[in-house]
């Protein structure tokens, strides 16, 4: 099973060594590799230069302006020829190297249309520090009516999926990712299953993190994303999610961060 993996970068020369390398040491090589870059002003071209030869031609990749994250995602959806699809942003990386060796074999096993699991956030300036384990175990459909999904960053879905029912929506700035799990899997059901596995470490500071003025652009996409697919919510019951996150964030703080995969420590020892 042919996984295609997209990375979206802009000036992302500080990590995005740490994002090729948990590519590159996946047990399941079967992939394409797709990097989106928007025209980087920094060495973010000469790190891709200086990897692609070690793809060995798994790696494809393009340079050049676009109008943000979600433009570019669907630039590299639009691209990609494998079975299976999932993204990998370019300040995270893969948790440990059997991350889609286990997607594959779910999907293997149960025939469904997409699969997801658990991601963990860390310190952008200690990444043996967890700041949050986000969990998708406890996801069910109902759940988007309260502004839940999958952690995205561990969803990876059949190509065909998306030709049905289309790519992220630029309009929204924020949460895109929402609209789209919410278009996929409340409004067309399609059908997924959860491993129990951490699956990406996350460097805390994207953009749908960065403060509070996000936070609340995300509760307002949110709303306008439901009503747009005609699903029932209100922004009250959209503030239930921000309790549960709060005690997922304090659980969380209480327990280390997952050891740091050999290709990462090794890198950071390095440096």
């Amino acid at each position: 099973m042919k996984i295609s993996i997209i990375t979206s970068t802009y000036n992302s020369a500080a990590t995005l060594a740490d994002t090729f390398e948990s590519v590159l040491a996946q047990t399941h090589q079967d992939i394409e590799y797709i990097v989106v870059d928007g025209d980087s002003k920094d060495q973010t071209l000469d790190i891709i230069r200086t990897y692609e030869p070690r793809f060995e031609g798994r790696m494809r990749w393009i340079s050049e302006r676009d109008n943000g994250l979600y433009f570019a995602m669907n630039k590299g959806l639009s691209m990609a020829t494998g079975d299976v699809i999932g993204i990998l942003n370019s300040d995270d990386f893969y948790t440990d190297e059997t991350v889609l060796e286990r997607i594959v074999q779910a999907l293997e096993q149960t025939g469904a249309e997409a699969v997801y699991g658990d991601i963990h956030y860390v310190a952008a300036d200690n990444l043996n520090r967890c700041l949050r384990y986000y969990s998708s175990r406890g996801f069910s459909r109902w759940t988007m009516r309260l502004g839940f999904m999958p952690a995205h960053p561990s969803f990876y879905c059949r190509r065909e999926v998306y030709e049905r029912h289309g790519l992220f929506d630029t309009r929204y700035k924020v949460a895109a990712d929402f609209e789209l799990l919410l278009r996929l899997i409340f409004v067309g059901n399609i059908s997924t299953t959860y491993i129990h596995k951490d699956c990406v470490t996350m460097r805390d500071g994207g953009a749908s993190n960065a403060n509070l003025r996000s936070r609340l652009r995300i509760m307002r996409d949110h709303r306008q994303a439901l009503r747009r697919n005609h699903v029932r919510s209100g922004y009250a019951i959209l503030s239930l999610r921000y309790i549960y996150k709060l005690g997922e964030i304090i659980i969380s703080r209480m327990h280390p961060a997952p050891p740091l995969p050999a290709y990462i420590t090794q890198r950071t020892t390095q440096e």
